[in-house]
């Protein structure tokens, strides 16, 4: 009982220092305080005001993907800016409504139960305060680290497939569908379509292909003007200018934005006696939209810390992104992740501190209180809105990255191909997964695989690769233990070290350790079964260059004191690396080896890795 208290606060030590490792600013920016000048003030606001005017269209663009009203892209670009740079590591990000998560919740929604998809003011805030609730626990305990594990041909394949899903949504709008029920995967979207076509109008297709005609020249040599905003104000006043009498009046059908008011900013609680009911369901989307949420905020973190110089603190980001969220959630808003565009432009613009997000979250505030006083939102045009989405997606499609994905290797072509199609019928929450679980998969089957190669020497003392022609028997092989021991790779590891083991000449095994990293206990337990059944063999098995971390871990499981059975006095069967002479630790290996055996002479062989020069 006492040994077990003592490792429960042994434990409990090693996880307050690994807490502590990554510590959390409650609130970083207090420290922008000082020395904040009017110099300063005044380059914020300059680009604050140019972030407002591309990130509230851009919201309310976010928001028809996800196929909810314009104010929760409205909300969102409004509290989740003002909220992350209080909290975030890297100053000039600008937090709001994103591509991804908009797709994310879109599909979720699409294939939701039906007490869900009719209470999205509802359940909209909910899942967005449980993801930012998730990505503040997943800053304090560090998670942040293993968004490395996520492959590249994932997010390509991920991405691709959600902006051909969401081309296949928002067609339909454009062409005037509007009352079409599409279903949720890309196939049922397009079929939907083509049983359609006689429905299709053509007023609303007029206007969506103008608004795509005007997108394309605008984006590719006016970046730095407010694409979406231009293009809403032109194309409405147009449908306005179509719809007078002394026009024909001929545009009056085509259907509009829903307008806002003040009671529609704040979110509706659910009840919390229905909240456990739904929890099963809500679950993969809660964790869907924290991982993307994440990995946006930790991907632009890293771009503009380049351009800056700031440290990277990714879990302090993730921690900003997560109060963001639980911020955003009290309002009607979409999730918020960290921007690409408005973050580029906030930088471009020349912003001088964190402040420059929450200034444009204040500009965003006040846009917003005139937007739910006056009905302007309702002289927008949803085909133009969707024709804007759409144009969006179709600039997503990245031929280069998808070549490289394609073509590198064919496990990166497999993961692309399979996350690709799985987003094309599957909801995004679940897709996205789908491709993480088969490049981790991909990845610990090659990783698990060890190739050993035997070498040995020859009369005239020369290194040389064991094959059909040279037939040695040795006394002594030294095995070359290189990469990660994980559990993966343990078992493999182990057998063929016993097969090695099984030769009737060999008297002892040197496992040299110097580049095996990551023990666990699965490969400590390999280890400890491998000592006692090179044993039974009577045979003997030495350790040599191992780390001190190894040699930590060793001693703590007590596989040091089975690998230590039968040492006399100032006799050991394992051997420390020594930095400044890698290799004496076999030297000493092979001395103690040789007094094993009684002799000063053995035949010596040694296994390694193929992309290994043994030594």
């Amino acid at each position: 009982m006492a040994r077990l208290a003592q490792r429960l606060r042994f434990g409990w030590k090693g996880f307050r220092q690994f807490i502590s490792q990554g510590l959390i600013d409650p609130l970083p920016a207090r420290h922008a305080l000082c020395g904040y000048t009017p110099t300063k003030a005044g380059k914020d606001v300059k680009a604050a005001i140019d972030v407002a005017l591309v990130g509230l269209p851009q919201g309310m663009a976010f928001a028809a993907m996800a196929g909810l009203d314009s104010i929760y892209g409205i909300m969102a670009a409004t509290v989740g800016t003002f909220i992350a740079p209080l909290f975030t590591r890297c100053s000039l990000t600008v937090s709001g409504p994103s591509n991804a998560t908009a797709f994310m919740l879109a599909s979720f929604f699409l294939a939701a139960s039906p007490a869900i998809q009719s209470q999205p003011f509802i359940f909209v805030p909910l899942i967005v305060f449980l993801a930012g609730l998730l990505c503040v626990v997943c800053a304090f305990v560090k998670a942040t680290e293993m968004l490395q594990f996520v492959s590249r041909s994932v997010l390509v394949g991920y991405i691709t497939g959600a902006a051909t899903l969401i081309i296949a949504s928002q067609l339909r709008y454009v062409i005037g569908l509007n009352d079409v029920n599409a279903g949720s995967s890309f196939f049922s979207m397009s079929g939907a379509i083509l049983q359609n076509l006689q429905d299709v109008q053509w007023q609303p297709m007029v206007l969506g292909a103008l608004s795509f005609a005007l997108f394309i020249p605008l984006k590719k040599y006016f970046k730095f003007l407010p694409t979406f905003a231009i293009i809403l104000v032109v194309m409405s006043t147009l449908n306005w200018i179509l719809c007078q009498p002394w026009t024909g009046a001929m545009f009056t059908n085509v259907r509009m934005l829903r307008d806002f008011t003040m009671s529609d900013l704040v979110c509706t609680p659910p009840a919390v006696w229905e909240i456990p009911g739904h929890l099963v369901e809500l679950f993969p989307i809660v964790v869907g939209i924290a991982f993307l949420s994440t990995l946006e905020q930790t991907v632009m973190s890293k771009t503009l810390s380049a351009k800056t110089g700031e440290p990277l603190n990714l879990n302090q980001d993730t921690f900003a992104v997560g109060m963001a969220n639980i911020g955003s959630s009290f309002t009607t808003s979409l999730p918020c992740s960290a921007s690409l565009t408005r973050s580029m432009l906030n930088y471009n613009a020349g912003a001088a501190t964190r402040f420059s997000g929450v200034i444009c979250g204040l500009i965003c505030l006040a846009i917003t209180f005139v937007l739910a006083n006056f009905p302007l939102i309702s002289r927008i045009p949803h085909c133009v809105l969707a024709a804007l989405v759409l144009a969006n997606a179709v600039s997503l499609f990245d031929r280069k990255l998808l070549r490289i994905c394609y073509r590198s290797t064919p496990g990166d072509s497999i993961v692309l191909i399979i996350t690709f199609i799985a987003a094309l019928l599957l909801p995004l929450h679940i897709a996205i997964f789908v491709g993480v679980v088969i490049s981790v998969s991909l990845f610990l089957r090659k990783a698990a695989k060890p190739e050993l190669v035997e070498y040995t020497f020859d009369n005239e003392g020369t290194l040389m690769q064991v094959n059909d022609e040279v037939n040695r028997l040795p006394q002594i092989s030294i095995v070359h233990v290189e990469g990660d021991l994980f559990f993966g790779a343990a078992d493999l590891f182990r057998k063929q070290v016993s097969r090695i083991a099984e030769d009737p000449s060999l008297a002892v095994v040197v496992l040299r350790m110097r580049n095996a990293r990551n023990l666990d206990a699965t490969s400590v337990c390999a280890l400890e079964e491998l000592i006692k059944f090179i044993r039974e063999k009577k045979r003997h098995i030495i350790i040599s260059g191992a780390s001190r971390e190894v040699f930590r871990i060793l001693k703590k499981s007590g596989v040091l004191e089975v690998l230590q059975e039968g040492c006399a006095k100032g006799e050991s069967n394992i051997f420390l690396i020594e930095p400044r002479n890698p290799n004496m630790s076999t030297r000493k290996a092979l001395m103690r080896a040789q007094k094993l055996l009684g002799t000063a002479q053995a035949d010596i062989s040694i296994y390694t890795t193929k992309t290994t020069t043994p030594v």
